[in-house]
Formats: C-alpha cells, sequence, structure tokens
C-alpha cells in the first residue's frame, strides 16, 4: 500500500466550471497509481468540487442560473461583505455543494461514467487562482 500527496494549482476568470479530469487523469498515470481511492479537496471556502456533465455545457448553465436564483450577490440579510457583495454567496454556495471527492481508481483509471467530468466550481466573480489537494490511496 502506498500514499502519493500533490496539490494542483487551477486559475479560473471567475464565476463558472473549470473542468480539472484531464489534470488528474495524467497525475494518476504519472504516479502509477493502478487501484485505489483517489480524494480531491479544494482548499477554499468560496469554490467548491463538482462531477457532472461533461458533454454538454447547457448543464452547467442551468446549475448556475439554479444557484444564482437560490443564492443573490449582494443579498441584504448577509453582514459579511468584506470582500465584496459575492463574498458571503461565495461561501453558501461553497456551503452547499462539495468541497471533497472520493474517486475510485481502477487498473490505472479513475471510475467515472461516460459523461462524467471533475469540475472546480469557482462562486466567486475574480479570477482567482484555486488549490485543489490530491491524496491517493492503494497500489
Amino acid at each position: 500500500m502506498r500514499q502519493i500527496h500533490s496539490t494542483l494549482s487551477v486559475q479560473t476568470n471567475g464565476r463558472g466550471f473549470y473542468e480539472i479530469t484531464r489534470e488528474i487523469r495524467s497525475w494518476i498515470a504519472q504516479n502509477q497509481c493502478l487501484s485505489g481511492l483517489l480524494t480531491v479537496q479544494i482548499l477554499h471556502t468560496s469554490a467548491s468540487l463538482l462531477i457532472q456533465e461533461n458533454a454538454d455545457p447547457d448543464v452547467r448553465r442551468d446549475l448556475e442560473t439554479f444557484m444564482s436564483d437560490l443564492v443573490q450577490d449582494g443579498d441584504k440579510r448577509f453582514v459579511h461583505r468584506l470582500e465584496g457583495p459575492d463574498d458571503m454567496s461565495a461561501h453558501i454556495r461553497t456551503a452547499l455543494t462539495s468541497v471533497n471527492l472520493s474517486i475510485p481508481v481502477r487498473d490505472g483509471r479513475l471510475v467515472l461514467g461516460t459523461w462524467q467530468g471533475i469540475y472546480v466550481w469557482e462562486h466567486r466573480t475574480e479570477p482567482n487562482t484555486r488549490d485543489v489537494a490530491l491524496h491517493y490511496i492503494g497500489e
């Protein structure tokens, strides 16, 4: 049994989805991970991780539309606005989604469905660099 740790940096251009499946697949291959479990965790409180359809971009647009209706920037009820009107809404969006994922690895490949991709979901409106921790345990 072995463990491997790494950090992936993801540059965002503001609110939206940023697919990181290719980078993670490359990391799995580079480290010769054969069979085990990959934990992926974003190291921020205003962005999240998501496994979602990667074929039709309308899915991601609809998710963003739904979330924007659910959690609105600048809501008058929010006290925390230290970094602007999208500050607290970004934290709430993160609380409603996921900050970590567990993905099985079998035969050197991520176990994902045909149309599944791994995404960083940036909840802030300004560009950011997001760090994603990778931890593999297995053979």
